[in-house]
């Protein structure tokens, strides 16, 4: 978890288990009226099977960075994102899918996809293709894979530390659990990476929640946005783009 304000000061971050836990911690840690959150989980599925529209579009429009998203439907086993939305609209938020672009208050929460901020945002620098911080490809022999990966993710973590003089910036400094990602080496053994893994992803989703907050469509593209909306709402992810990331322009569609 991970709390950024306007000036990309981390007020808070750290790790929760369960949804009791990461529950208390949103509501603990959001401004009354004002905040947005950015959900590594699918948070709204309607379809029976296969994959959602916004999933399918990731690879579509990422895939030629190596990006990709994993298939979610009402058959699959892991919808805590669902669960954790349908907890907070309860306590007052809601769910937001983007198509009329960034909330101007209240407590809502939308969809992210970190990879796609990665490869999609020219400040990290990942022109090519995503960084190798969490599958391992298949030039990388098994053995030599841990030791590979931590070097990509301390490699990854000084290109977030340059997010300090981005627009909107992100602080890495600015809270001792944050500031740590870059005064320690990544570890290799698997649970204390995830770990750490977990952590990186969290700082992520907060930037791009910023991203979209400051730039809106300028900057970021909805993914599923033209998808089924049998609610009223799509099921969407807001991921940063680059222009040749975008779909076609079409007449009267962002």
């Amino acid at each position: 978890m991970a709390a950024v304000d306007a000036s990309g000061t981390v007020v808070d971050c750290g790790w929760t288990r369960g949804l009791d836990e990461t529950t208390e911690w949103l509501t603990g840690t959001a401004v009354d009226g004002s905040t947005l959150v950015f959900v590594d989980a699918p948070l709204v599925v309607d379809n029976p099977a296969g994959q959602r529209t916004c999933e399918r579009e990731v690879g579509q429009r990422y895939g030629r960075w190596k990006v990709s998203a994993n298939s979610t439907n009402l058959g699959s086993a892991r919808l805590a994102g669902v669960l954790l939305l349908e907890r907070l609209r309860k306590a007052g938020w809601s769910y937001d899918d983007g198509r009329e672009g960034p909330p101007a208050s209240g407590l809502v929460l939308s969809e992210c996809y970190p990879y796609t901020t990665l490869v999609g945002a020219p400040e990290l620098g990942y022109g090519q293709e995503r960084p190798t911080y969490k599958r391992r490809p298949a030039r990388v022999p098994a053995a030599d894979w841990r030791a590979v990966r931590a070097q990509a993710c301390d490699r990854l973590i000084g290109r977030m530390a340059g997010l300090a003089t981005a627009d909107p910036p992100l602080l890495l400094a600015s809270h001792p659990v944050s500031r740590r990602l870059t005064e320690e080496p990544s570890p290799q053994r698997a649970a204390d990476y995830k770990h750490r893994e977990d952590l990186i992803d969290a700082l992520l989703c907060a930037w791009t929640a910023a991203l979209w907050s400051r730039h809106g469509l300028t900057r970021c593209q909805v993914l599923g946005a033209g998808g089924p909306a049998p609610r009223g709402y799509a099921p969407t992810i807001i991921a940063p783009a680059r222009a040749e990331q975008r779909r076609d322009r079409e007449p009267g569609r962002e």
